[in-house]
């Protein structure tokens, strides 16, 4: 059948909208979108390099350093930083299902 109906055309027309709609509005997306704009906002508060130039070196000292200069820093940061982690969570949470779904074998 090379010819589909008027009607099929309809049909997957509206399917393929709704297979688009439905990617730019999937979770995965909101996130990613949510953690660009989170570090956006972050880098227009604070001079990133500066904080991560001024730490100490080794890894213990960093960590406190990290967790005191987070502390007082301003609570719009504190907000970004929280929406980052918990955007960067979430899409690891949906590439896990994505990469879940995609190795699962269907069943017949």
């Amino acid at each position: 059948m090379n010819n589909p109906s008027p009607v099929e055309q309809i049909v997957m027309r509206r399917i393929r909208r709704m297979r688009i709609l439905l990617l730019v509005l999937s979770t995965a997306t909101l996130a990613v979108l949510t953690t660009v704009a989170a570090l956006w906002g972050i880098g227009k508060e604070v001079w990133v390099a500066r904080v991560f130039a001024n730490g100490p070196q080794d890894f213990a000292g960093h960590i406190q350093y990290l967790l005191y200069a987070f502390l007082h820093t301003t609570l719009l940061v504190q907000i970004l930083s929280v929406l980052t982690l918990g955007s960067l969570i979430l899409l690891a949470r949906e590439t896990a299902r994505l990469f879940i779904s995609t190795f699962t074998p269907a069943h017949a």
